[in-house]
């Protein structure tokens, strides 16, 4: 054996050992083990619990019900139509967000990630002091057009929108940032205009995006609650939606409250599983 490796042959065990107790470190804190077991359970009993509760023999009988299907016709079209509404406005929303470099930006993102953290309940109080009857825009809309959003359909759409546009001008705006301007700079040194620009180039870099915000945003309005209850009242048929009809189920019938909160369940797994690549995974960017 040469000197050379004579003197590499301790160095060995000693790498193991350090290896050893890198992998050691790197290991699950016991201390922390059992409180994270309790947040886990925390957030899934609960759950567990709505699955075992469930009126399994009679589920089929329940969702027949016209009442329920009513319900989820409603909050179904409901959301659709407030994220297509979120769409239209969103995304050019987002868009000047990430791209204006006018002052007072930051303070007008600000204010439109408000929503989020606005108890529901107070949206709606909003809504109805803006878009009442005796708002200081319904007012208008009455005496103009004959026209009145609280306690209608159209209120519900217009609630659920509020709260919901958030979710989709952040997730859009985070792909604009994310995105390479080099491609849209190209397409405006080859003559492209920015409206252009806009449809051919910027649109489809960011189309993962919109997809997402735009999940997000039909998900949280179909779950809305406080903001229509306030806006748009509970009437059977023209304003109640799913989480509407499971608050009044609660109260007269537990197992089709149940049953109600079952197929919003579903719907939130669906959610999550369509994200799952770009929410869920550890290794998404």
């Amino acid at each position: 054996m040469t000197t050379t490796q004579a003197r590499a042959t301790p160095a060995r065990p000693q790498a193991r050992s350090r290896r050893s107790r890198a992998r050691r470190a790197g290991g699950l804190p016991a201390v922390l083990v059992l409180p994270a077991l309790a947040g886990l359970a925390f957030l899934i009993v609960p759950l567990a619990g709505l699955i075992v509760a469930a009126p399994w023999p009679t589920l089929l009988e329940r969702l027949a019900d016209p009442a329920v299907l009513g319900a989820l016709r409603l909050s179904l079209v409901a959301a659709s139509a407030a994220t297509v509404v979120c769409l239209v406005c969103g995304v050019p929303l987002a868009w000047v967000l990430a791209r204006s470099e006018l002052p007072g930006m930051r303070v007008v993102r600000a204010l439109v990630t408000v929503p989020l953290v606005l108890p529901p309940v107070v949206g709606g109080v909003a809504l109805l002091l803006v878009l009442g009857r005796n708002g200081l825009i319904g007012q208008y809309l009455e005496a103009w057009f004959g026209f009145s959003l609280p306690f209608t359909t159209a209120g519900v759409i217009v609630a659920e929108a509020f709260v919901a546009m958030p979710f989709l001008v952040i997730s859009v705006d985070g792909a604009l940032r994310g995105a390479d301007r080099r491609y849209e700079e190209a397409a405006a040194t080859l003559g492209a205009s920015r409206w252009l620009t806009f449809r051919r180039v910027t649109l489809p870099l960011v189309a993962p995006g919109i997809a997402a915000g735009a999940v997000l945003c039909w998900a949280r309005a179909l779950g809305e609650f406080g903001a229509t209850i306030t806006f748009a009242g509970n009437f059977p048929g023209e304003t109640q939606t799913m989480p509407l009809a499971v608050y009044l189920a609660l109260q007269t019938d537990p197992d089709a409250a149940i049953v109600l909160s079952l197929v919003l369940f579903a719907v939130s797994v669906m959610v999550l599983a369509s994200l799952r690549d770009k929410w869920i995974s550890p290794n998404a960017a």
